[in-house]
């Protein structure tokens, strides 16, 4: 936006702001958001905090430094007012886990490590944040973000007193990050309608049973490596050898095949084609099959045999069955893509496609957090800092949503804020 639209919208804005960081306590904390909000949404190829301070009429270099580094305010509560204004308006079909790679230089910066950086598309010294995003075919918001931090930072007291990170932060992997904001945002009474994520996430069986667990439909795209058995192999108990006291348990006695592999089992009239949405050339379509299989493997098995040996004793060997969907594009030689779901046996193919491709949609929030809004152009180092400009940078790409969306439309009451009026104006 150049400065005439900033000046434009800029009336909207500090309704947007009153009500969305109506939790920080202090008046003029909350017109530096005012200010830290314009200066990220004005064009510029530098959103720095010194490079924004200079665009703006009244930007101040330290009092925005302060705000954003040094302030004590409290991000999560907007975090959570942003994710009540913004899941009624985009209205997701489904939530997605991802997450974000960051380059930095040098190893003083929270969080940085040297690490897969998929903005370079290699190993490289950089930040990572995983996050939880509401998306549509029309719009998506990120609703929490974790900021990943390696192992090497878990013992390293000197960075992490130099960072201010937290004593009872230590590294987490990234699917537990995930689970994290699933279940801190069910404690606000929001809960996903479904959640998709790439293969880094839905090849991890402990992730997909952790959503199992918590009732949470799924749609996760896996690699071609994941084994699974087709849904009328049946476990066989060997015969009982002998006066021995414990019979034999039922078990599979064969090798689970690899997705691929049930895929390459299927002829080619097993596959339908199957449009998705619209895009800006025309119809997205592509050739798929669905079949029920019963996910296998050690991390499988293990906590399904652990609950029903301490519920019932015994275990009869049986996997739970779930949907593989395979992809098999027309001119491509052999099937390129698969997703495991536990939506239930009667979900139409059309439907498992739809979920399974609603990715995408993250990818625009993606290019404009970060090259619009400068998600990772915050040169600060501590840990407050770091959420403090990603909650910022979240609220822009909100307040943004909204107008293109509802330009004209109030915001919905609040919950979470309607008794938390700041007391305090200076």
């Amino acid at each position: 936006m150049d400065a005439y639209q900033v000046g434009r919208v800029q009336a909207g804005l500090a309704l947007f702001v009153a009500d969305v960081f109506a939790s920080v306590p202090r008046k003029d904390q909350r017109a530096k958001s005012d200010c830290y909000l314009r200066g990220l949404m004005l064009d510029g190829r530098r959103k720095s905090i010194q490079a924004m301070a200079g665009r703006l009429p009244d930007g101040n270099e330290q009092n925005l430094q302060q705000f954003v580094n040094q302030s004590a305010w409290d991000p999560v509560p907007v975090q959570r007012r942003i994710a009540e204004r913004m899941l009624p308006l985009v209205a997701p079909t489904a939530w997605v886990i991802d997450d974000v790679s960051m380059p930095k230089d040098g190893r003083m910066s929270v969080g940085v490590a040297p690490q897969y950086c998929g903005a370079l598309g290699k190993r490289a010294n950089c930040q990572v944040a995983v996050s939880v995003h509401a998306a549509s075919d029309t719009a998506s918001c990120p609703l929490q973000w974790r900021l990943f931090l390696p192992q090497e930072w878990a013992a390293d007291t000197d960075r992490r007193t130099s960072t201010r990170i937290p004593p009872e932060v230590g590294h987490r992997e990234k699917w537990r990050l995930a689970l994290d904001m699933l279940d801190a945002l069910a404690t606000w009474g929001m809960t996903p309608p479904v959640v998709v994520a790439d293969a880094a996430y839905g090849t991890n069986a402990h992730l997909r049973a952790a959503l199992t667990e918590r009732d949470i439909a799924y749609v996760l795209a896996i690699r071609a490596n994941v084994t699974a058995h087709a849904l009328d192999t049946e476990p066989e108990a060997p015969e009982r050898r002998g006066d021995t006291a414990c019979w034999p348990q039922p078990r599979y006695r064969h090798p689970a095949p690899s997705a691929a592999e049930l895929a390459a089992g299927l002829e080619r009239e097993a596959f339908t084609t199957v449009t998705w949405r619209q895009g800006s050339r025309g119809d997205l379509r592509s050739r798929f099959a669905a079949m029920r299989v019963r996910p296998a493997g050690k991390a499988v098995e293990r906590p399904i045999r652990a609950a029903a040996s301490a519920e019932q004793g015994w275990w009869d060997g049986i996997l739970p069955d779930c949907w593989l969907l395979i992809e098999w594009p027309t001119h491509a030689e052999a099937p390129t893509d698969y997703w495991l779901s536990n939506l239930p046996a009667d979900t139409p193919i059309a439907e498992l496609v739809r979920l399974a491709k609603v990715r995408w949609r993250i990818e625009h929030d993606y290019r404009e957090l970060k090259h619009g809004l400068g998600l990772d152009h915050f040169e600060g180092r501590s840990w407050p800092g770091w959420h403090h400009h990603v909650t910022l940078v979240t609220a822009a790409h909100a307040f943004l949503t909204e107008r293109r969306l509802s330009p004209k439309a109030s915001a919905p009451a609040s919950p979470s804020t309607a008794s938390s009026t700041p007391s305090r104006t200076s």
